[in-house]
């Protein structure tokens, strides 16, 4: 089968791969490279660059709105364009280009968690099963009739990179079968609809008067910190203690290695300070004092 893949981050990876080892992957289409690191050099998307070592031709458009890029998608004569994480709007000219439209790889079990941060606000949810559904796109968000579900749980102590790697290797399988089986779409329950709006940078900032368990949910599902001596501290690995000995909630204790929350505490493993190298709390503590009863809210 000749196709298009569309895709730009690390999640697309292992479906590409998979999809060139048993079809004809024609053309790769991704977001355009950016700029990345300290000196700020454009750099390729994952995607981009595993499609320049498996020499398949690379497109990088802005936007899918023209008639031009339109025409130039449509003139690739494929069968289906497979997207998986994608970033840009699909037009209705392009969803219908070619005879088997355009099939989604989507992180989660449809319809909940529609939208662009599925994963993540399935750990912050506290979902215990994410998947991957491989559905028909049409031009709502995330909308189409579904092809396939795969469940995935979500363990105890899942983290959205850890979710995203099974979920990528779930879905490799699975648009896999699809294109070869060929199933019946169903549609999808528009009364079970949730949205997994975009994370905002400032959800990261923690707020210790949530529980514990809540905290720890956000701290595995996206980059959280609190400030303490007007520098910003990422909490890049934690636990949960069922108790903060009473503490008022943001009152560190266990000699700086632990922070009350409004129930429970949440016992600090590994944390950055900003520009600097990640450590575990006790080389953490040597270069940086946290004192015991401080409060670190603003």
């Amino acid at each position: 089968m000749k196709i298009v893949f569309m895709g730009t981050p690390d999640f697309a990876i292992p479906i590409l791969k998979t999809l060139t080892e048993k079809h004809q992957v024609i053309c790769v289409y991704t977001q355009p490279p950016k700029p990345a690191g300290r000196g700020h050099k454009l750099t390729p998307s994952p995607i981009h660059a595993l499609a320049d070592t498996l020499n398949i031709p690379v497109r990088c458009p802005v936007s899918l709105k023209s008639q031009e890029v339109q025409k130039d998608f449509s003139d690739l004569n494929a069968d289906v364009a497979v997207v998986a994480a994608y970033g840009l709007l699909l037009p209705k000219p392009i969803l219908k280009a070619f005879p088997k439209g355009c099939i989604n790889v989507h992180a989660s079990l449809l319809p909940r968690w529609r939208g662009a941060a599925p994963i993540q606000r399935a750990i912050l949810a506290g979902d215990t099963k994410s998947g991957i559904t491989i559905m028909q796109m049409e031009e709502g968000l995330d909308t189409g009739d579904m092809f396939l579900l795969k469940e995935v749980p979500i363990e105890k102590q899942e983290t959205s990179e850890t979710l995203l790697q099974k979920l990528a290797l779930t879905g490799a399988q699975a648009i896999l079968q699809v294109l070869d089986t060929n199933p019946i779409p169903i549609p999808q329950d528009e009364k079970k609809a949730t949205y997994a709006h975009k994370i905002k940078k400032e959800e990261g900032f923690i707020d210790w008067n949530k529980s514990a368990e809540e905290i720890d949910r956000q701290i595995r599902a996206i980059p959280s910190w609190f400030v303490y001596k007007a520098q910003k501290i990422k909490i890049k690995k934690a636990s949960v203690l069922s108790d903060n000995e009473n503490n008022k909630p943001a009152t560190v204790f266990l000699k700086g290695h632990a922070i009350a929350a409004k129930k429970g505490a949440i016992l600090l493993n590994t944390l950055q300070r900003e520009g600097r190298q990640s450590m575990n709390i006790d080389a953490f503590l040597r270069g940086f004092n946290i004192s015991e009863g401080d409060n670190v809210s603003l």
